[in-house]
């Protein structure tokens, strides 16, 4: 800090000095024909001397962005002609806006970053990209003011080498302009004289040209990307989509929403995964188990204590049942409806305009389509534990057929996994009469959460029932006897001594992963890493080709699969005339467990990581009218703000409807509202919504204007005499 303070001084001192004694009036046009006879004399008596300290003050002047830029580069033309004066000023100005650069990264970069984290980083990530090509048509064009380029760019994160070297190339045509003009100093009267309406057109348009020249490189991209390929000369469909889960089955709604003709291909259940083996059926079973959980502690709510009586198999039934309740939403028919082409089947990309479908009735079905978008999904993932085959084991996608028929929940049951899914289901279980043991590798369950979230969590999974064993690791699973066992060692004890666990039934939950295989995605050298890569745009190596959902990522959720599928419409019927980036900004998501886990944007954890100078606010649900009256008073919202505002960068809400509560604070974050306007909002009473209207009123008790307030109370004092 001291260092920055003192280079700030040197700075302002050397500016202060060289308006003090008047410098400026040399760096005029009156000043210099009026200094060239003097210039002259130096340059023929020492030239070297000239050229040495000419290049110097240049540089100097340049770097501390002193008005007279100019002026120089028109002397250097006229002490040294024009290819002496080109490098001259060329080099000079590089060297000097370098400089320029590297002082105001130094001393605004870091405070920029924390009062502006967010932004910040998406304008380096785009620097990252395009940086020097941006720079670069900035630097052709002389009527930006070069020295605010300077200082902006250096608050970036582009390279300083980059900065130089396009900084060199970039400002040599404004350079050869003045430098020329300077070689006939006399004919100049002013300086609007060497920057003619034409002249700044010219450069305007050569500005222009990188973006032309782009548009072109891009054109032979595509022709280089599809030579091996022949287009058709006419196309069977517009659109055509492969996978009918939620990021498909948005892409094909919008397609035909806008009179495209679309085709949607399936071969499994219409709705993916959320619906059949997801989202809906485990939230059908977690409400069963709330309520089988509510009758034991009836004493909550001035009732008896109570064991409940049901059948685990009718509680199956009922998840199905409310599947089949979904299930019209999502059906064939109310999409056939909406003007989407559904064919059952298998579809496979030939090449990058046709798709083979093998129909699920037997038979072959080949389709063409300008613009095709792949949504298959992800499936989930079992770790490849030894023994894990032969002892057998369900996942998320398997337990709701398999368990469909039992009598009462499994005896024992191992959940692999700590996260969300595993979570949700250790949970439910445990509560419907499963003694449950839930083993996560990591140090703590719901590992992307804060430490207290994760901690909280832990608490009510256990007070359910379920025994949990963070950091341990599985080794392998056996059968002996007939019983199934999995063997476990713990990982922070520095001993390798194991423990086996005995199950009836095995669920992993360790995660997912990209349904890749079997859609030529391979074959048509499609890159893959886990997830199908894409640009911002979601266009695969082929331009017309696209990807939603799951198999894309960066979150596998329902909705981000769902938003997805919008801007994967929009471009693949309309990127030829206007292309949208995928907005990540604002995601929030939920865990379901008994209370719920909700958070948006940033937590504790990703400001401390970010650097960022952030302030917590907390308002606890035990202050809250409606949450006593419903005897749910565990949980508090917690709100992640810069320092001093009222900007929301992230919020974690631990309650009872935290997913309902967590669509406020999204809505904020989207349009960009303050929890002041929050606070402003009026809130139903008595609702749960009115927690976020008193975690806002919070933070404004925390920031309220003492002196204000101080001189208020003197005011009113004087006030009743």
């Amino acid at each position: 800090m001291l260092k920055k303070l003192l280079l700030l001084i040197i700075a302002v001192t050397l500016v202060a000095l060289f308006f003090h004694f008047d410098l400026n009036q040399l760096l005029t046009l009156d000043g210099l024909k009026g200094s060239m006879s003097q210039f002259n004399e130096w340059r023929e008596q020492s030239p070297w001397l000239v050229i040495g300290g000419f290049f110097v003050l240049y540089v100097i002047v340049t770097a501390l962005s002193l008005p007279g830029a100019a002026i120089l580069t028109l002397a250097a033309g006229a002490l040294f002609g024009l290819v002496e004066g080109l490098l001259v000023a060329s080099f000079a100005s590089t060297i000097g806006a370098t400089l320029a650069f590297l002082v105001s990264r130094y001393l605004l970069r870091d405070s920029i970053k924390q009062k502006f984290p967010e932004r910040l980083a998406a304008i380096d990530a785009g620097v990252e990209k395009e940086g020097g090509f941006y720079l670069f048509t900035l630097r052709l064009v002389p009527v930006f003011p070069f020295f605010l380029i300077n200082l902006l760019m250096g608050v970036t994160a582009i390279k300083s080498w980059t900065f130089y070297w396009v900084s060199q190339v970039g400002m040599i045509a404004g350079t050869f302009v003045f430098v020329n003009a300077g070689t006939e100093l006399a004919k100049i009267d002013s300086l609007s004289g060497i920057l003619s309406f034409n002249l700044i057109l010219s450069f305007a348009l050569l500005g222009i040209f990188p973006f032309i020249a782009k548009g072109i490189i891009n054109v032979f991209k595509k022709r280089r990307v599809y030579k091996n390929y022949s287009k058709p000369k006419k196309f069977d469909r517009n659109m055509i989509v492969i996978g009918a889960g939620a990021g498909g089955l948005v892409t094909s709604y919008i397609a035909a929403a806008v009179k495209a003709k679309v085709t949607l291909i399936e071969a499994g259940e219409m709705g993916g995964d959320c619906l059949n083996y997801g989202c809906v059926p485990s939230k059908a079973i977690i409400k069963s188990a709330k309520i089988a959980e509510q009758i034991r502690h009836g004493e909550h709510y001035g009732l008896e204590n109570a064991t409940p009586q049901f059948s685990f198999k009718k509680v199956m039934a009922r998840v199905h049942k409310v599947i089949a309740d979904v299930a019209p939403h999502d059906s064939v028919e109310r999409y056939t409806n909406l003007g989407v082409e559904v064919v059952k089947g298998y579809g496979k990309l030939i090449d990058p305009w046709t798709v083979e479908i093998k129909l699920n009735d037997g038979g072959t079905q080949t389709l063409t389509a300008r613009t095709i978008v792949i949504a298959t999904g992800a499936r989930p993932f079992v770790p490849p534990l030894p023994g894990i085959e032969e002892t057998g084991y369900v996942t998320s996608d398997t337990l709701w057929s398999k368990f469909a028929e039992l009598d009462e929940a499994p005896k024992k049951l191992v959940v692999l996994g700590g996260g969300p899914i595993g979570s949700e289901l250790a949970q439910s279980f445990a509560r419907l009469g499963s003694n449950v043991t839930q083993i996560e590798m990591a140090e703590r369950i719901m590992i992307k959460e804060d430490l207290e979230v994760s901690t909280f969590a832990h608490e009510a999974l256990t007070e359910s029932g379920v025994n949990i064993l963070t950091s341990h690791q599985a080794l392998r699973c056996e059968v002996r006897d007939g019983k199934k066992f999995i063997i476990v060692k713990r990982l922070i004890e520095g001993k390798d001594k194991e423990l086996e666990i005995e199950y009836d039934e095995l669920l992993c939950a360790v995660g997912r992963s990209a349904r890749l295989k079997g859609y030529g995605l391979e074959e048509l050298g499609i890159e893959t890493n886990r997830t199908v890569v894409t640009n911002e745009y979601l266009e695969t190596l082929y331009p017309n080709i696209f990807a939603a959902g799951d198999i894309v990522g960066p979150y596998q959720f329902t909705h981000v699969a769902a938003h997805q599928g919008w801007y994967a419409a929009v471009n693949g019927l309309f990127g030829h005339l206007k292309k949208f980036k995928v907005d990540y900004r604002v995601i929030p998501w939920t865990t379901f467990i008994d209370p719920e886990v909700a958070r948006v944007g940033l937590n504790e954890q990703d400001a401390i990581d970010k650097g960022i100078d952030y302030e917590i606010t907390r308002f606890e649900f035990e202050e809250l009218d409606r949450a006593i009256t419903d005897s749910a008073t565990k949980g508090f919202i917690k709100v992640i703000t810069p320092k001093g505002k009222d900007k929301i960068l992230g919020v974690t809400v631990v309650s009872e409807h935290a997913g309902d509560l967590i669509a406020e604070f999204v809505l904020a974050m989207k349009h960009g509202l303050g929890l002041n306007k929050i606070l402003g909002t009026i809130h139903s009473y008595p609702t749960w919504a009115e927690g976020n209207k008193y975690a806002a009123g919070e933070w404004k008790r925390a920031h309220a204007p003492e002196t204000v307030l101080n001189w208020l109370e003197k005011y009113h004092t004087w006030r009743r005499g």
